[in-house]
């Protein structure tokens, strides 16, 4: 059994990774841009549509290296996120009923007003509605390095508020993925990537199974999804899920754990900075004021800036005053409006979401996507932490 101890290490150690990767990835994001303005903006794009083959036994696959990292890479993004989602819901937050009330509502909130916002804007003619859910997920790296260098002595339970309502988010646009974004799939390789998974749930059972093991099954599980059609996000959660979360030992961590722990600084200080620098990156030569202020850019800015913190805010302030759930211990109402606001950063799943919503075939609105979500997100970084800063400003002196 995983004791309470041992909990609230992991969480901490999450948050502070956390934290540290928000200030990698808001310099990839940089670069990119600074790049993709650049004389050496050729190269960097050229670099980026490479096509990379990889050969493993009988599968092939050729890609470009920006593919690569979207398939790829954030497949093990995702997995990690699967392996948050299931901790929490068995050990964490989410376990508990009396706490799940407001993290999850204020997340169903957060889901739907950037959606009615985008939809607002590019119901007119010349809009683009299959863009609504770009701007619905938050950016957890972000939002909790935004957090940490605002408010460091604002109360513990606001992080963890935070960092719960982002996991549901995060459980949200995976959904959304799977349901929108896959027209077509393979029959044969799907039921390959579901017998696959199943290996991996029975392997579950044996305590000591390597963990090399349960490698190999994801790689398995991820090759079939990919063949698929299927977006391989819902490869990454979908093995998580078969992980055990029981020890080996009595007071030791269980697989789950070792996996969250071993991986998720890679996850957050290669994987997520390395795609950033490959998705982030816009160019704002040869487009007007048409592309700059287009609906697509306008809506997934204003859904972030704007439908965020109204849904978030929102439906928390409607949890609270229903006495159905109560304010984060210690928080004032600003302080939660501050938090409210960082989740307009949507960066990371937005720009994702982005590449399936609006291939880059469509370069002016993939172009006006990644627009939309920098400003949005940043709009959204500067305006939480002035109130956050604001409102641990007006604290008094030993106030927790």
């Amino acid at each position: 059994m995983l004791t309470e101890a041992m909990a609230k290490r992991i969480t901490l150690d999450f948050l502070k990774t956390e934290s540290a990767s928000g200030v990698i990835l808001g310099a990839a994001a940089l670069a990119a841009i600074g790049l993709a303005n650049s004389p050496w903006a050729h190269a960097y794009f050229g670099a980026l549509h490479e096509p990379f083959t990889v050969q493993l036994g009988a599968f092939t696959e050729t890609l470009s290296v920006l593919d690569w990292v979207k398939d790829g890479l954030m497949a093990v993004f995702f997995f990690v996120v699967g392996l948050e989602i299931k901790y929490e819901i068995i050990r964490g937050e989410l376990a508990n009923p009396r706490r799940l009330a407001l993290p999850v509502i204020a997340a169903l909130g957060g889901m739907v007003g950037p959606a009615v916002i985008y939809l607002a804007v590019n119901m007119t003619p010349g809009g683009a509605p299959r863009g609504w859910p770009v701007p619905v997920a938050t950016d957890i790296a972000f939002a909790i390095a935004a957090l940490a260098v605002a408010g460091p002595k604002l109360p513990p339970n606001l992080r963890v508020f935070l960092l719960t309502l982002a996991i549901v988010d995060d459980l949200g646009a995976v959904g959304l993925i799977g349901l929108l974004f896959t027209a077509h799939f393979r029959i044969m390789e799907l039921l390959g990537a579901l017998l696959a998974l199943t290996g991996m749930a029975l392997l579950g059972r044996w305590r000591r199974a390597p963990y090399l093991l349960y490698a190999v099954g994801f790689v398995i599980v991820w090759g079939f999804m990919l063949k698929s059609g299927v977006s391989t996000s819902i490869a990454g959660v979908a093995a998580a899920a078969t992980i055990p979360l029981e020890p080996r030992k009595p007071g030791r961590p269980g697989v789950l754990e070792d996996f969250m722990e071993g991986l998720h600084p890679y996850v957050a200080f290669l994987i997520l900075p390395l795609f950033a620098f490959t998705a982030a990156g816009f160019t704002i030569r040869g487009l007007g004021l048409s592309d700059l202020f287009g609906p697509i850019a306008l809506g997934v800015a204003a859904g972030l800036f704007l439908g965020k913190p109204l849904g978030v805010f929102g439906a928390a302030s409607l949890v609270i005053g229903l006495k159905l759930a109560r304010r984060p211990t210690g928080a004032k109402w600003v302080e939660l409006l501050g938090v409210s606001l960082l989740c307009g950063i949507g960066f990371t799943m937005s720009l994702f979401i982005g590449q399936l919503a609006f291939p880059l075939s469509d370069a002016a609105a993939a172009a006006q996507v990644r627009i939309g979500v920098v400003a949005g997100s940043l709009a959204s970084t500067l305006a939480g932490m002035a109130v956050l800063a604001w409102a641990q400003a007006r604290r008094p002196p030993g106030d927790p």
